[in-house]
């Protein structure tokens, strides 16, 4: 048995490995058409349109066709994930706090135009050609810090569970708020109402809180809330990379 026979089918599918030829004609389907369908499926319709028999119909073939491609609808999730992500950015050859920004920034961007990707459930470590690309450039970005394994690996889990979080909260707060209904008039109006139920004597910070100008700002043109959006999520991805760098200050000989 060689190297290659002892990988698993899923995992040779995954990194498109050579398949043990079969005498006849070439077949019809294969594994790249089979996610490409998907992904587009998905990209039109949510991750909930992705349904084998609906990859299968789109393709021109019956769903049972499928399965000599693809194991299973989890296997097909990892296939897509893959393919939908695509390749990372190139790496940055700066400090360790530019290079972590910038790929969460860009994780963050493919996330935004494919967000049924934060739908998609976590089965395991990264497993896919392009998933172990993007964890490369963020293990380069810190490969100078100092951090043992356990930190990076935390890291990253801990980055890119933030993105996947922020991407799938804003989507659902913009569903919650309905169609025409900017951010700023949706929080004015849940602290006004809030304000009149919060007792201060049971809720100091909290009716302090709703009391402060922070939920009075002025509706911003809806031109400017991808701004708005934007500094939010900086925001957040400073308190984290601040956390980190404490961290390799302690790590630092």
């Amino acid at each position: 048995m060689t190297s290659e026979d002892s990988v698993p089918a899923p995992l040779r599918r995954l990194w498109r490995m050579s398949q043990p030829s079969r005498l006849g004609r070439p077949p019809a389907l294969d594994v790249d058409a089979v996610v490409t369908a998907a992904v587009e499926i998905a990209d039109r319709d949510g991750l909930a349109g992705v349904t084998l028999p609906k990859v299968a119909e789109s393709l021109g073939f019956t769903g049972m066709s499928l399965y000599r491609h693809v194991g299973s609808k989890d296997e097909l999730l990892t296939l897509m994930t893959d393919a939908a992500l695509g390749a990372p950015p190139e790496p940055d050859s700066g400090d360790w706090r530019g290079g972590l920004r910038a790929w969460a920034f860009e994780q963050r961007a493919v996330f935004q135009r494919r967000p049924w990707l934060t739908r998609v459930p976590v089965s395991g470590p990264p497993s896919g050609p392009n998933q172990i690309a993007w964890m490369e450039v963020a293990l380069a970005a810190m490969s100078g810090t100092g951090l043992d394994w356990v930190d990076k690996v935390s890291v990253l889990s801990l980055i890119g569970g933030y993105v996947v979080q922020s991407v799938r909260q804003h989507s659902d707060l913009a569903e919650g708020r309905g169609e025409g209904r900017e951010q700023a008039d949706a929080e004015r109006d849940y602290a006004r109402a809030l304000a009149r139920l919060v007792d201060p004597g049971r809720f100091p910070q909290t009716a302090r809180l709703l009391a402060s100008a922070l939920f009075e700002a002025p509706s911003a043109p809806p031109e400017a809330g991808a701004a708005v959006a934007d500094a939010d999520f900086s925001l957040g991805l400073d308190l984290i990379l601040d956390g980190i760098a404490a961290r390799i200050g302690r790590a630092a000989p």
